[in-house]
């Protein structure tokens, strides 16, 4: 249920949608495992998991979903010895070179007789449709596999206007410009780790952590031009996070207390914890991206 990673997607037209709506569009979609001969399948499925009984889970106009992959494990290096030796085996029988195309068949027969007994793994991605806030947040570390989730979403839906979140000011400026005087805007905190690097390519790059960002040996980089890429930040009381300047948030992190909140609905009723966690959470994540938004000095304008 808690949230990882951030990657962060705006509405960049208006959008409202309608959680029998969503519920009845995703289900075209519906995830199902690989057959002998699928190499991946990717659906959507229970937003609740195993406890769950719908592909959205919907709580004061905020919509968590979930969309599921499965892969097939065929190593490359088993199609290719497999494929040597068979392609040697047929050279030895007819006496001549096999072409191109002959390799290429012969590649694609042994990989559909090699499907069926493959291993398969299993990976899912949640994220949480904020109309109130005009946001989409993808549980995840990967541009690639937030774009992905998105795409099958916009499928279901036949649109979905959203691009990545941006703002006016560049992030790393803000971010330097923070660690250069000692002092992150409320309700924002700074923590002991950091990413410095040089807009010219012999510059390099510089972490610290674990590391009093105040001291010489820190901001001396930042006189020589160095600009801060990632800076551990706490939200208040309730979450630690890494702030990149393309925007991602990464190791996003609860603390105990906060999710201390919902121990009187105890866990008796695993769907009912589960249901006070996502508004919990939810309602964090929506005042966690409004602050963003200010003290970095605003979203950058629709294109």
């Amino acid at each position: 249920m808690w949230f990882k990673n951030l990657t962060v997607y705006r509405f960049n037209k208006p959008f409202s949608v309608d959680t029998e709506a969503l519920e009845k569009s995703l289900e075209d979609f519906t995830f199902s495992p690989c057959s002998s001969q699928d190499i991946s399948k990717f659906g959507f499925s229970k937003a609740l998991g195993k406890l769950g009984h719908t592909l959205v889970h919907s709580a004061e106009n905020r919509h968590l979903i979930c969309a599921t992959k499965e892969e097939k494990i065929l190593p490359s290096q088993v199609v290719k010895e497999a494929l040597e030796e068979k392609v040697a085996q047929i050279e030895a029988e007819e006496n001549r070179k096999l072409a191109k195309k002959e390799k290429d068949a012969l590649k694609e027969e042994i990989t559909t007789t090699l499907l069926p007994r493959a291993f398969s793994r299993r990976s899912q991605i949640h994220a949480l449709i904020l109309p109130e806030i005009e946001m989409i947040l993808v549980d995840s570390s990967s541009a690639t596999k937030a774009e992905e989730l998105l795409a099958l979403l916009r499928k279901a839906l036949g649109s979905l206007p959203v691009i990545p979140m941006s703002f006016k000011t560049p992030i790393e400026a803000q971010l330097t410009n923070w660690l250069k005087n000692n002092s992150a805007p409320a309700p924002f905190e700074m923590q002991d780790e950091a990413e410095l690097k040089s807009d010219s390519d012999e510059g390099g790059i510089v972490r610290f952590k674990q590391q009093d960002l105040t001291e010489d040996e820190v901001l001396a980089h930042i006189e020589v031009g160095k600009q801060v890429h990632k800076l551990a930040l706490h939200f208040g009381q309730s979450i630690a996070f890494v702030l990149q300047s393309d925007a991602g948030i990464k190791r996003l992190k609860f603390s105990e207390e906060f999710r201390a909140h919902n121990d009187e609905v105890g866990t008796e009723d695993p769907l009912a914890r589960l249901d006070a966690d996502f508004a919990l959470m939810g309602s964090e994540l929506i005042a966690l991206m409004n602050s963003l938004v200010e003290v970095l000095g605003g979203l950058e304008d629709s294109l």
